[in-house]
């Protein structure tokens, strides 16, 4: 298993593969909204968009950002205050 959770670094470089905005580390809220969802039960965490609407998964410590692996999002949402 890969180190979790990701590095700063790394996740200043990525963005989403789809609009190309910038990714955060999602919070512990957001990742029990997406749990609750009812289909990313062992998720070891999540890159939230910046607009809020798609979070690429994280499993086994590494960042899944495929534009068809994104999880829709509704309402408002937040990133974690410590990345």
């Amino acid at each position: 298993m890969s180190d979790f959770p990701p590095s700063d670094s790394l996740i200043a470089a990525l963005r989403c593969p789809e609009s190309r905005q910038p990714l955060t580390l999602a919070d512990a809220e957001t990742l029990g909204r997406i749990r609750d969802l009812g289909n990313e039960p062992e998720l070891d965490g999540a890159l939230l968009r910046q607009d809020g609407k798609r979070a690429y998964p994280i499993r086994d410590g590494f960042p899944i950002l495929l534009i068809d692996e994104a999880i829709a999002l509704e309402g408002p949402v937040t990133a974690n205050s410590d990345s």
